[in-house]
């Protein structure tokens, strides 16, 4: 933490920007997709997530990059994104064709799980705006210059959608640089996202071209092996010391190829089913580890979010706190409440989110 150096937040009008796709989810409840009638709908991704989380629950200032088409889906996500109060200026519209045959907007079908049945998620996103969004399409300078923002948050879901949307990664990182801003990416590795756009070799290439620019690296240890390279045990197993001896072979590894990672992180999960799992989460900064709490037998209504909110609350203790220790907590207790609530983002408030930090539990309130 000591080496990261934040902006001072009267110079910025942002706290956090974050680029990436906002997909509508649609979400059938207790039943399963093929069988549901009804679908609840939501607005999430990756990248939004974190904005959404720091914004709502931590209370920060931010605003996401993306493109939607001009249409009423994307109209319908525009307004869940303004109930979550993140600055939509920069979102880019892009006129409908009437067909969707050249642009569209995404869906993500999404079915929580429970027990023996795993969580299912089923994405339609293919020719959307912002997978087709181009280096030169926004004016970073002015996002990170003229108007400041002290972090920049996107992802690795983010880089696989397309063969432009590294080249926007890259030139939004070199502004952020420019600028002086922090810079965090989650690896968030889908294969999924990568089956029909060269595989494991591509997002090799793509995560390691991006790697050079970034401060904060997120990511578990599949992500780092399937998104980087690196060759690091897999404990599927429990929360353990082996657990953090792995972590920190990843850590020589990784810190040793890029060197300007300045905090490493990474959230434990054990499925030990849908509805329950094993959960904690593990940093390195400064040349030291830090583990969380360890929630063993974590009950999960909606498993899917709880990284992303993990990552909000890591990015908010770093900036606001100054305080990597700090950050592993609130990022650990604010993924682990995220996942008690249906919909990709966190319901969580800050007061509960500390609560749960100092180890309050879940007695009824009145």
């Amino acid at each position: 933490m000591s080496q990261l150096t934040f902006r001072p937040r009267e110079a910025c009008r942002y706290d956090v920007v974050s680029l990436g796709e906002i997909m509508l989810r649609l979400d059938p409840g207790d039943l399963r997709i093929r069988t549901a009638r009804s679908f609840r709908a939501w607005e999430g991704g990756g990248e939004y997530n974190v904005a959404r989380g720091l914004r709502r629950c931590f209370g920060l200032r931010t605003a996401i990059v993306t493109a939607l088409a001009d249409n009423e889906v994307g109209r319908l996500i525009e307004d869940l994104i303004l109930q979550g109060d993140v600055e939509t200026e920069h979102i880019r519209w892009v006129p409908y064709d009437g067909c969707g045959r050249t642009v569209r907007n995404g869906l993500n079908f999404t079915e929580r799980g429970f027990g023996v049945r795993g969580a299912l998620g089923m994405s339609d996103r293919g020719h959307t705006a912002a997978s087709a969004m181009r280096k030169g399409d926004v004016d970073w300078d002015r996002i990170f210059g003229s108007l400041g923002a002290r972090w920049f948050h996107t992802g690795g879901i983010y880089a696989g959608l397309s063969d432009t949307t590294p080249d926007v990664i890259e030139e939004a990182m070199a502004a952020a640089k420019r600028h002086g801003t922090v810079i965090s990416y989650d690896l968030n590795y889908r294969p999924s996202l990568w089956k029909s756009y060269g595989g494991l070799e591509r997002a090799q290439e793509v995560n390691r071209r991006l790697a050079p620019y970034v401060d904060v690296m997120i990511g578990n240890e599949e992500d780092f092996t399937a998104a980087l390279g690196f060759e690091v045990p897999n404990t599927d197993a429990s929360l353990s010391a082996l657990e953090v001896e792995n972590f920190a072979k990843m850590v020589s590894a990784v810190s040793a190829t890029y060197p300007n990672f300045r905090v490493v992180a990474t959230t434990l999960r054990t499925v030990r089913t849908a509805s329950v799992n094993d959960w904690s989460a593990l940093a390195w900064a400064d040349g030291e580890i830090i583990e969380s709490v360890s929630r063993p037998g974590l009950d999960i209504l909606d498993r899917v979010g709880g990284g992303d909110s993990f990552a909000a609350g890591l990015i908010y203790g770093m900036l606001e706190k100054s305080d990597i220790r700090a950050a592993v907590e609130y990022g650990a207790a604010h993924g682990a409440l995220a996942m008690t609530t249906p919909g990709d983002t966190s319901m969580a408030n800050l007061a509960e989110v500390e609560a749960l930090v100092s180890g309050a539990g879940a007695r009824v309130q009145r």
